[in-house]
């Protein structure tokens, strides 16, 4: 299945908190971030995860499963991500077996428009 044409979740969108962790495990590795591509596929990473998704779609839901390595470990799991009034996601994230995290991310702009000063942003 391919994403629905009014699927409003497409797209590369930067992980700014989580219930789980703070921002500098987030960004452990470098910017923590999801692509949500329009093919069913799709990346996360964050801390030293990097995981690969797969996708299906609704307008406003992207439900996915993933796996990946975690500290050169192999991991899986599954989790959705919603699209909130605000136009940020909200993004369910679960380890098969272990924890599970609540994260929050807005839309992915260049970093000449804005993206480093996501840190000042109210919480």
């Amino acid at each position: 299945m391919t994403a629905p044409a009014g699927c409003q979740l497409i797209g590369r969108w930067r992980i700014i908190e989580a219930d789980l962790w703070d921002r500098g495990y987030l960004n452990l590795s470098g910017s923590a971030m999801i692509t949500i591509g329009g093919d069913n596929n799709g990346e996360i990473a964050f801390g030293a995860l990097q995981a690969g998704l797969d996708l299906s779609y609704s307008p406003s839901i992207v439900h996915f499963t993933w796996s990946g390595c975690d500290e050169m470990d192999e991991v899986t799991g599954d989790g959705h991500a919603e699209l909130l009034d605000d136009g940020s996601i909200e993004i369910t994230f679960a380890y098969h077996n272990g924890d599970e995290a609540i994260l929050k991310a807005i839309r992915h702009t260049s970093s000449t428009d804005g993206v480093i000063g996501v840190s000042s942003e109210p919480r």
